[in-house]
């Protein structure tokens, strides 16, 4: 099993400088701890996403790192002009010795679209129109575009044909288009539902000897007990949850992918976990086996977990989780 790292980097407290170091911090600690990869979301006009460009963050993190894979999950794609978005990808690959993932989706938040004088309504098809377009320059570095004059990249990526491109999945049929297209994919979903994408997925797979990865993503708090851990996430979980909630509740929409407003009942929809290094590990295990995943995405950073809390946290998972899941 693998086990990487999915970060809203969402910001309760801290001023922005302070929280940009800290973060980045910890990301340097998440790459001596030997995870695979940091994934990190995209927002804009919420506390929920304190990087509206990934790849000013992400170009940052090249620098910070050595081994950590890195990348969005995912470019809102309907947000950027396929060409720029190209040549700034081509960019962090080769920053990053060949380390950069990349992820596109449609936007998860129309308010967010909107911002951008984007219709939600038509984000699917700008989706569409956009996607084919970044991948085929990436491939050959020249941006075709009918109707328009070919257009040299002059910047190329490290990883050939492309780094490779991920996908996030909530539905059978979602798993089925990522696997047709050689994708690897998250699931934030309950494990029964990330089942379902899981066998769907590798019903569709295009080379059955292929291992993907297919990634299941959960909160992840850890300290000495139970009890300590519990608190801890009890208390952070809230100061998440208001800036998942920013723009649902400002603009009076609802959010595609809700979450429960409480850490217990996010816990019992088996979302997340706080506990001990044998109750956290115990936990993953069952996940894994039930979701028939092979790629855990762990969110140990959110609300206001302090910078001592979540070293505190990382350390025990990475001494005492990850030799028990046998990474």
């Amino acid at each position: 099993m693998k086990i990487g790292v999915f970060d809203h980097l969402d910001n309760a407290t801290l001023p922005m400088a302070q929280f940009m170091e800290q973060r980045l911090s910890l990301i340097e600690a998440y790459d001596r701890a030997g995870f695979h990869a940091y994934h990190l979301a995209e927002h804009h006009g919420t506390a929920l996403g304190m990087a509206p460009s990934p790849n000013v963050f992400l170009a940052a993190v090249a620098m910070r790192t050595k081994n950590l894979r890195f990348g969005p999950m995912v470019y809102a794609l309907p947000l950027y002009h396929p060409l720029r978005l190209a040549q700034e990808i081509c960019m962090l690959d080769q920053l990053s010795g060949g380390r950069l993932l990349v992820g596109f989706g449609r936007g998860s938040s129309p308010a967010e679209l909107r911002f951008y004088g984007v219709d939600p309504a038509e984000a699917e098809a700008i989706f569409r129109h956009h996607l084919p377009l970044v991948l085929d320059a990436l491939e050959s570095g020249i941006y075709r575009e009918p109707g328009h004059e070919d257009i040299e990249l002059k910047v190329s990526c490290l990883q050939k044909p492309t780094p490779p491109v991920w996908y996030g999945v909530h539905s059978p049929e979602s798993a089925e288009r990522a696997a047709l297209r050689g994708w690897q994919t998250i699931s934030l979903d309950a494990a029964e539902e990330a089942r379902a994408c899981s066998l769907a997925y590798r019903r569709a797979m295009r080379e059955p000897s292929a291992a993907p990865l297919l990634g299941l993503g959960r909160f992840i708090v850890v300290a000495e007990t139970d009890g300590e851990a519990e608190a801890l996430a009890a208390r952070a979980y809230p100061h998440w949850h208001t800036a998942f909630t920013h723009l649902a509740r400002k603009l009076g929409s609802t959010a595609r992918h809700p979450r429960p407003d409480t850490w217990e009942a996010l816990h019992g929809q088996g979302k997340g976990i706080a506990g001990s290094p044998d109750t956290v590990a115990q936990f993953i295990r069952a996940q894994m086996e039930e979701s028939q995943c092979n790629y855990l995405v762990g969110q140990f950073a959110f609300g206001d977990l302090s910078a001592r809390e979540l070293a505190i946290s990382i350390n025990l998972f990475q001494h005492r989780v990850m030799p028990q899941l046998g990474t």
